[in-house]
């Protein structure tokens, strides 16, 4: 309407003009509503290209979109283990630090695994101990059989000395005797280091390994019993919790609540413009950014980077081939935005619906001194009708809670 008016003023206003005092026709008389339509048709022809184009530029080259928000994530309060409730400690709305319990479930079975784990690293302690008793009566074993074969060693030499000076006094059966004896012996002594090295073996390998096996399994058992304590991730505030002792919650079946950090990009606000517009935002484009939340308020803003691609052409492989005829909606290009000025955002809430206009701008391209006349005079007709995008932008805002509240319901 507004691009109406202003195209009448050059082109309906002064038919109208020519007409009254130029050939002397009156409205009433000679215009009127049957003529008006043929008397006033140069002006209104005008009138109708000059607006259709002057809509064109503005909104192709001066871009805008209702699609804008300031986009936060949540956390979901999720256990690692399923389980029922047995404490809560926070409330919906609760502000809440990083590691800080939230709700704990029944750990009666963890527990109990805890302590068997306990038992059976006291239980591999307890063999050590026996183990290096063992040893001492394997060693005391060993020292025993060493000494009762020196001593079958020294009675069958004294034999042998005795025969080799009289072959007569010591029988040869005597000395067949003495060295079985002495083989007997040999082979406990062997036995005896045999069991003092298997002793020594279980002490310095296997039940260091059992240890080793037991103390995993209590660490694999701890870790079990943490997972029943449910702790903040991050810092935020609780929202939608409305969890109770006895409640049976699951990572699958039933989340706890939502977690909404205190660290996000705050300020930086996303919006969805027209495939339209992909040719002329670029990043560094100033924009303009006014939300419901925060009324009479316009924010300026600068384009800082622009998606590269849009989103409804992803796909992902399956077994079907891909149609093109099923996309819904074409899709819209994704542009970021952040506020010039620090800290003129921080009024407007994350999640606002909002809307944006973008504004094209010249500058730099009419310092260029090969530009011709025309081209120069064009670049000069863009940025001047983006005018026109900015007082229809502060408009919508002006009626925006006279629409919203009156017309809509207060919706």
């Amino acid at each position: 309407m507004f691009e109406l008016m202003f195209c009448s003023m050059f082109t309906i206003l002064p038919d109208y003009l020519y007409r009254r005092y130029g050939q002397g026709k009156r409205i009433g008389k000679e215009i009127n509503l049957f003529s008006v339509w043929y008397e006033l048709r140069w002006g209104l022809t005008g009138c109708f290209i000059l607006t259709v184009s002057l809509i064109t530029i503005i909104f192709y080259f001066h871009p805008s979109t209702t699609t804008v928000s300031s986009f936060f994530r949540t956390v979901t309060i999720l256990p690692q283990t399923a389980g029922r409730v047995t404490e809560v400690y926070v409330q919906t709305n609760d502000d809440v630090k990083a590691g800080d319990p939230i709700f704990r479930l029944d750990d009666a079975t963890q527990r109990t695994a805890v302590e068997t784990a306990k038992r059976r690293i006291a239980e591999v302690d307890a063999s050590i101990a026996v183990s290096a008793s063992e040893l001492d009566a394997a060693t005391g074993s060993l020292d025993q059989a060493i000494g009762a074969l020196e001593q079958a060693e020294d009675e069958l030499a004294r034999q042998l000395n005795l025969q080799a000076r009289n072959p007569d006094v010591v029988a040869g059966r005597e000395i067949d005797r003495l060295q079985n004896l002495v083989e007997s012996r040999q082979g406990a002594v062997d036995a005896a280091a045999a069991n003092e090295k298997a002793v020594q073996t279980r002490i310095d390998v296997l039940y260091p390994a059992q240890k080793a096996s037991a103390e995993a399994a209590l660490a694999q058992a701890q870790a079990e019993l943490d997972k029943t304590l449910v702790t903040a991730g991050v810092s935020g505030t609780v929202q939608q919790f409305q969890l109770q002792v006895g409640d049976y919650v699951s990572a699958l079946l039933r989340p706890a609540g939502i977690l909404i950090p205190e660290e996000f990009d705050h300020g930086v606000f996303i919006a969805g413009f027209g495939q339209l517009a992909g040719q002329v935002i670029k990043p560094g484009m100033i924009t303009e950014v006014a939300c419901q939340t925060s009324p009479f308020n316009i924010v300026p803003m600068v384009v800082t980077s622009v998606q590269p691609v849009i989103a409804s052409g992803q796909f992902r492989p399956s077994d079907r081939l891909l149609d093109t005829q099923e996309q819904a909606r074409p899709g819209t290009l994704t542009v970021h935005m952040e506020p010039i000025f620090a800290g003129q955002a921080d009024p407007i809430p994350p999640g606002s619906a909002c809307v944006a206009n973008a504004y094209t701008s010249n500058h730099d391209r009419l310092s260029d001194p090969s530009l011709g006349t025309f081209h120069r005079i064009a670049l000069h007709v863009v940025d001047t009708v983006g005018i026109v995008h900015a007082i229809l932008l502060r408009s919508q805002v002006v009626l925006l809670p006279v629409r919203t509240l009156v017309f809509s319901g207060g919706h």
